[in-house]
Formats: structure tokens, C-alpha cells, sequence
């Protein structure tokens, strides 16, 4: 079905949460976070006399085409983190994995009245996220968190994940749909462009690289976050700890290199994914060694050499691909990614365009660095 991003009403909300096992009187609900894809709420009832808050979110149908699907996902991922967490005996599982509150008739989703899927997570209080990085500790935290979400899904028993979005980090992909878009041309936008587009079209050879790595048997595949910007990990009010891995939609199969390369592009530049001057944008190395360390810590021994050599080549490729797909989106008319502002998405391109220089500038230091973090958290496989 296609998705209409219609407006939600307080009395929508009522119905919805009515759906859930949920208990208490409904007292308010109200739009959250500053996510591209779902439409979030925040929604508050009282239960005896306590108020508890929900996350609500109603999935885009028209990104995610298969949603039970991705609900068999997350409720398969989420039931894991979780066991493993109580398993190890650690305090407050219930704001270290998320919480899926299960509908009436069981299922980990329902359908409002409008056939549009619909989950409900428990707020995770007292921890909130960050939209741009604050500090390399919290850049640390941040990175040992997704490791660690890689290294505890490394046992996830059963069939294989589905694959919520085929070819999402397919980056050979994404670079032929660029391609197509700016051959098509829908918008007459192309020329206006052409300077984005020769950079990107210069590092074709880039895109195939870790996928022919896939291919030749050199690198392993796993599950993984597929979407490792830093406001996908909630950092705790009072220790900073990184605690709670969040936005598990593209949680399938795929590279661990992709989910660093993510926190590369969207952790060490001080500017914002849309800034438009982009003279701010940089690639900082302390930002860069502060990922380094706290991925690799996370991860403990389930990194290969070869995925340690590839790690800041990877932060390359995930922001040139990037970059790939906000301008494919503004060839083809700002159809994935919201946008507040004319020509939101031209600006968002420019940036990662401005980061992957900055990074081509630096990838030996980064090399070295990632090497030194290794052999500091000494890994078998680094001499």
C-alpha cells in the first residue's frame, strides 16, 4: 500500500494504544524524536495513580513493504538482547534492550483501522539520544554500543534474518540508481548538479570493493544494525553509558563494516548531516580514534583481520554512499528522505561529499589508528 504521511489525532492514538496490552487511562501523545522514515509519538497513561510513557511508532509501509516481516525481525532480536541480558545477571535489562509491548492478540504489531502497522516499545527514561556528538567519550560509548550489538547477535539461533530492505547497503546498487536517476532526470535538476556528480562517478571502482570481499569468501556476514547514526543509541542521563541500542528496522544481514562505516560518517564531523557550509564539516581524528576504541572494545574478539583493515576505508564508503542517495533523492524529487527546506537533500549530499575528502585525506592516520586500538585490546589476530 502506498504510505500517506497523514496527520495523527489524539483519538487515532487512543484507538491505537487500545490495541496493545496496555492498562491505564490515556492522557497524552504527542510527535517525537527527529526520525526520516516512521512517523514517532511519545504517549502517556496513567496507571494507578503512576504515569508511564510508550513509544509509538506507525511504520512507513512505503519503505518497508513487508512489515510483519520486520516485526518478526525485531521481536526476534529484541526477545535475544534481552534473555542474554538477564542471562549475564546484569541491573536494569529493561532499559538496556528494547521492550516490544505485545498486542491483545499477541503479535509484536497491529493494524489500525487504516491498515497501516503499527508497534509500541517502554520509554526508556532517564536517557535520551543526540543528533550531533557531544564529546569523544560519548562517541565511545557510543561505538562500544553497536559493537556490543553485533557481538551478542553473533549467536542469534534460527533461520536467517529477512532482509527488511534488500540491497540496503548494497552500494553497487545505490551508485546504478544515481546513475539512472541522473540519466532520467525527472526534475531537470542534473545540471545544476554536475559538480556532486563528477566526484561521485570519479570513485565508482569504491563501491564494488567490500562486496567483492563478500563475494571472495575474505570478509564474513553478519547481523547487524544496517543504520549506526549516533541518535540510534541512547547514552544515560547520569553515567553517559551507552545502554540501549534503538531503530532496529534494517536490523539483517549485512557487513559489520557498514555499521562502523556509519559511525564514522555520522560521529567525527562537528557539523550536522544538512549543514549547508559545508567549511564546517570535518573528519576529526580524536572524534575517529574515540570510535576506534569503543567499537573494538564492544565487539571483543568477533572482528577478523580483514574487517580491522577495511574499518576506516569503510567510514569512506558509507558516506560516499550516503551522499549517493541524498542526491538520487533530489534527482528524483525528495521521495525517500523528509525534507523541511528546498533543496534539504542537495545540502545533505554536499556534506557527506565534504567528509569523504576530509577522510581520503586522512586514511593512513586512521589506519594506524584503528591498528593501535587493536593491539591495545589485544585481539588474537593482531600481532
Amino acid at each position: 500500500m502506498k504510505y500517506e504521511r497523514t496527520p495523527v489525532s489524539l483519538d487515532h492514538l487512543k484507538s491505537v494504544a487500545s490495541m496493545f496490552q496496555l492498562y491505564g487511562d490515556f492522557v497524552e501523545g504527542a510527535p517525537y524524536g527527529s526520525g526520516h522514515i516512521n512517523d514517532t509519538f511519545a504517549v502517556t497513561l496513567n496507571q494507578g495513580g503512576a504515569t508511564m510513557r510508550y513509544i509509538f511508532q506507525r511504520i512507513n509501509h512505503g519503505i518497508f513493504t513487508n512489515p510483519v516481516q520486520l516485526m518478526e525481525n525485531i521481536a526476534r532480536v529484541c526477545q535475544h538482547n534481552l534473555q542474554s541480558c538477564q542471562q549475564t545477571g546484569a541491573e536494569d535489562c529493561s532499559r538496556r534492550a528494547l521492550n516490544i509491548v505485545p498486542a491483545r492478540d499477541g503479535k509484536p504489531y497491529v493494524h489500525d483501522d487504516t491498515g497501516y502497522c503499527w508497534r509500541c516499545y517502554i520509554f526508556i527514561e532517564k536517557a535520551k539520544t543526540y543528533d550531533q556528538i557531544e564529546s569523544e567519550a560519548q562517541a565511545y560509548q557510543a561505538a562500544k554500543a553497536f559493537g556490543a550489538f553485533q557481538q551478542l547477535l553473533s549467536n542469534l539461533g534460527g533461520e536467517r534474518l529477512h532482509e527488511t530492505i534488500p540491497n540496503f547497503h548494497n552500494t553497487v546498487a545505490r551508485y546504478q540508481n544515481m546513475i539512472r536517476a541522473i540519466e532520467a532526470d525527472v526534475c531537470n535538476r542534473a545540471a545544476s548538479v554536475r559538480d556532486e556528480i563528477n566526484f561521485l562517478t570519479a570513485r565508482e571502482n569504491d563501491a564494488g570493493r567490500l562486496l567483492k570481499m563478500l563475494e571472495a569468501g575474505q570478509l564474513p556476514e553478519r547481523i547487524t544494525h544496517n543504520d549506526c547514526k549516533l541518535n540510534n543509541v541512547m547514552i544515560d542521563d547520569e553515567t553517559g553509558e551507552g545502554i540501549c541500542v534503538i531503530d532496529l528496522d534494517t536490523a539483517m544481514p549485512g557487513l559489520a563494516l557498514y555499521d562502523f562505516g556509519d559511525m564514522v560518517r555520522t560521529a567525527t564531523s562537528p557539523a550536522l548531516e544538512d549543514e549547508p557550509d559545508t567549511s564546517k564539516v570535518i573528519m576529526q581524528m580524536p572524534m575517529f580514534e574515540a570510535l576506534a576504541k569503543g567499537y573494538i572494545a564492544g565487539s571483543g574478539s568477533m572482528l577478523c583481520t580483514t574487517e580491522l583493515e577495511e574499518l576506516s576505508f569503510a567510514g569512506k564508503l558509507i558516506t560516499m554512499e550516503t551522499g549517493i542517495r541524498f542526491l538520487t533523492d533530489y534527482l528524483e524529487g525528495d521521495q525517500y528522505f523528509k525534507t523541511h527546506r528546498e533543496g534539504h537533500n542537495l545540502d545533505r549530499c554536499r556534506t557527506q561529499i565534504a567528509l569523504v575528502k576530509s577522510i581520503e585525506e586522512q586514511q593512513e592516520a586512521m589506519n594506524a589508528v584503528v591498528f593501535k586500538a587493536a593491539k591495545e585490546a589485544q585481539l588474537s589476530c593482531v600481532s
